[in-house]
């Protein structure tokens, strides 16, 4: 060490040059080799090829990659440099017999250049080949063999050799040119692709097949004689066809493709999706799609979420159509009509905040709140309903009362708190629409509420009865990211296990589509709950079901809006959910969580809690919050004469003659539509005529509603049609009499409708019975 100072005090300027020398020696290797763009690459949860995006520059190179496959590595290093883990960087020998050949022949044949010089002119651009540029690609070749293993060189070249047309890098030409990946490759697949770079200008798959079948074949001869390969398999390779034609690379997710180019483009990215499903989940999508496109629907959505990881497993943005029915828009995060798909939230809020019972009876009867007057489906009702059944048979009515009873701004409040990124405005200028399809949101939202809802009862059955403070959080399709659910609490995020659990067992009632008749009496059947949403004006339909481990969300419609007859959730969407569900691996039912519930006296007829006038009564488990409910009110007892005939009281009867009997009561207009559907169902008997006291009397119009706008359509001869105005009264027998603006117009017993036929414009309708008990409504008969 000593020697070496004296010696550059001595010879100052020689060591300053050596000094300088090394310096340039040691920066003039560029930190990065290759800064060209590159494809855009999604893979599978195993690493399968999902899809690719072409790259900026409009060639084919995958991002580049530090595996190569043995069978090309051999190849490679046979074809072009055999010395390759020998050498330096380059190697003097080939230098010298090129130099010999090439003055023979008075021009460059042979270029005499390793494998890390190659990767050096690779990295260069390609300079012209003259001596110095020779020169300078030996010194930056063993600069480089200092910077890097023999591995991680062969990679370089692997991931940026040319290997004809726009296909750059063995990852592109292995699918290109033989439609796998390049660890599945043959050795005929392996060596055509190990002398493709070599000239691949002049030799192409489809081109020139009798050049590139020789050089193919003299490499495999090669790979004999090294002992690389056995006669058999030489023999086999060599039957081997060349590739006639570049491949399309696979699209097996091309809207997960277009989602992940917009955050990493020119990234290789491994997804969390199972290339199984999505693959057989396409081929679902696709026999769906050529049904519904007679139809002329033409677009399908589809989303598979693992409730446990909360990771995307298949995601299908569209349908397989064309580009006139924009077959490249990513449907799945966009805003669409909600249809009746948020029915199950508002269910639940209700049965977590304690207003409501699992089965307490709704009323589903003709309702009119200003000028907002909802339908069912059918346009039928029942007049009184349990609210689970409401909530698996979809009924609108029951729906919207129920809302109006809760409030819509505590109920937007809910939705705000699930982070559906398109309820953008307040609740008021949503009104009471809200729960029919009045408010927008997107598929991967709405899935990932139900994950959401399904994560948290999992996990209260699975920890000592908590919750996580971060359920509700956004699912993902990276394979190397992990969900976090946040800290464990007593306190719940959202809705309370209770009421997502008896929310469940409502949806696992609903009817599968008609295709799936008494689907309840398979054993195999799997359970799921499930709720189908239609937009009105037919231009979306839902489905989306759940079980304890996944999720599964299908939207069918058009992408530009347009409705179509027969666009029905249960109709379109439903059948591609559960041909989805039929690729998943069963699971168990979700745990009934005890800690969050309570079992109580419940009234079979009204699902209320039992009063004690309650004549059936039954043991069920309801959610703690559902304590507060009131008893039964539906129930009455009343005195019945001997023969149970006729109500009485103690003004027409003795005591020890009445008959004390529980009742089943409904307000007459409910009773009115709740006859219709409950044929066994008996009213409650009317007083004896030598009885007096304070009988409760009801007058309740059924049609029209209180300031209905009616539109009189006329018959086949012209003639305007009438309207028939229909009322209940509690006590039917009852004489009625009409009034149209004061003008008296008729009377009826029993049966109380009258047909009238007014002039355009406002009405007032009036109604008195004998007893002087009125009632009236204000319509508007339209032109």
């Amino acid at each position: 060490m000593k020697n070496l100072v004296n010696y550059i005090k001595t010879h100052k300027i020689k060591s300053a040059i050596v000094i300088v020398l090394l310096a340039a020696y040691y920066f003039c290797l560029p930190r990065q080799l290759f800064s060209d763009p590159t494809a855009t690459v999604i893979t599978s949860d195993s690493n399968e090829l999902l899809g690719a995006m072409i790259a900026s520059d409009g060639q084919w190179r995958f991002p580049h990659n530090d595996s190569v496959p043995e069978k090309f590595r051999t190849c490679i290093i046979a074809f072009e440099d055999a010395y390759f883990y020998k050498h330096p960087g380059f190697n003097p020998i080939s230098i010298v017999k090129a130099i010999r050949e090439n003055m023979k022949s008075n021009a460059i044949k042979r270029g005499g250049s390793t494998l890390t010089q190659q990767v050096i002119r690779l990295s260069r651009k390609n300079q012209s080949r003259t001596y110095l540029e020779k020169i300078k690609e030996a010194i930056l070749a063993t600069r480089l063999e200092f910077r890097a293993s023999k591995d991680k060189i062969l990679s370089y070249y692997s991931s940026n050799a040319p290997f004809g047309g726009n296909v750059i890098g063995l990852d592109a030409a292995s699918w290109r040119y033989f439609n796998r990946d390049a660890d599945d490759l043959s050795w005929a697949e392996s060596a055509t692709l190990a002398v493709l770079p070599n000239a691949p200008s002049l030799i192409y798959p489809g081109k020139n097949q009798e050049t590139l079948l020789g050089k193919r074949n003299r490499l495999l001869q090669k790979l004999l004689q090294n002992g690389n390969i056995d006669t058999l398999t030489y023999n086999l390779s060599i039957a081997e066809p060349l590739p006639q034609k570049p491949y399309p690379l696979p699209q097996i997710a091309p809207h997960l493709l277009q989602k992940v180019w917009q955050t990493k483009p020119g990234k290789r990215v491994t997804t969390s999706i199972k290339k199984p499903l999505q693959a057989q989940a396409n081929r679902i999508v696709f026999n769906h799609y050529n049904i519904l496109k007679q139809n002329e629907i033409h677009n399908i959505a589809v989303l598979v979420i693992d409730v446990q990881t909360r990771k995307v497993l298949a995601y299908i943005g569209n349908s397989p159509t064309d580009a006139e029915h924009q077959k490249d828009v990513d449907v799945i995060d966009k805003p669409r009509s909600t249809g009746s798909i948020l029915k199950p939230f508002l269910y639940a809020a209700m049965l977590d905040a304690g207003d409501i019972l699992p089965n307490t009876l709704v009323a589903d009867i003709p309702t009119q709140y200003g000028s907002y007057q909802p339908e069912n489906y059918d346009q039928s009702y029942d007049g009184a309903v349990p609210a689970g059944r409401a909530l698996s048979r979809s009924l609108n009515v029951p729906a919207v009362r129920m809302l109006h009873e809760f409030g819509t701004e505590r109920f937007h409040h809910y939705l705000k708190a699930m982070h559906l990124k398109d309820l953008n405005t307040t609740a008021d200028r949503y009104g009471l629409s809200l729960i029919l399809g009045g408010a927008e949101s997107n598929l991967w939202d709405l899935c990932k509420s139900y994950a959401a809802l399904s994560s948290t009862l999992n996990h209260f059955n699975e920890t000592s009865s908590e919750y996580y403070s971060n359920e509700f959080i956004q699912p993902s399709f990276l394979a190397d990211e992990t969900v976090d659910f946040g800290k464990k609490s007593s306190e719940k995020n959202l809705f309370d296990a209770a009421s997502i659990y008896l929310t469940y067992e409502s949806l696992k009632e609903v009817n599968r589509p008609e295709s799936d008749d008494n689907w309840e009496f398979y054993d195999s059947s799997k359970q799921i709950a499930w709720k189908t949403g239609t937009s009105f004006g037919f231009r979306d339909a839902w489905a989306i079901g759940t079980t304890k481990d996944y999720v599964v969300g299908v939207w069918v419609g058009n992408a530009d809006g347009e409705g179509r007859p027969g666009l029905v959730g249960v109709q379109t969407a439903a059948p591609i959910l559960f041909d989805i569900f039929d690729l998943l691996p069963d699971s168990e039912w979700f745990s009934k969580p005890f800690d969050e519930m309570q079992e109580v006296e419940i009234c079979t007829k009204s699902g209320y809690r039992a009063s004690p006038n309650c004549d059936s009564v039954a043991q069920r488990f309801i959610q703690v919050s559902g304590l507060k409910t009131p008893p039964c009110p539906y129930h009455q007892l009343v005195h019945l004469d001997k023969n149970e005939q006729f109500q009485v009281n103690s003004s027409c009867e003795d005591s020890e003659n009445m008959v004390r009997k529980q009742w089943f009561v409904l307000p007459p207009l409910m009773e009115y539509y709740y006859k219709s559907k409950n044929p066994f169902h008996k009213s409650l008997p009317r007083f004896r005529s030598d009885c007096t006291g304070n009988e409760a009397i009801s007058i309740q119009f059924i049609y029209p509603n209180d300031s209905n706008v009616i539109f009189l359509p006329k018959n086949f001869d012209g003639r305007t049609n009438e309207l028939v105005l229909k009322i209940a009264h509690s006590k039917p027998e009852t004489l009625v009499y009409w009034y149209l603006n004061n003008t008296f117009i008729g009377i009826t017993k029993n049966i109380h409708e009258m047909a009238v036929l007014p002039q355009h414009g406002k009405h007032l309708i009036t109604v008195v019975d004998q007893m002087g008990n009125e009632a009236k409504h204000w319509i508007v008969i339209s032109e």
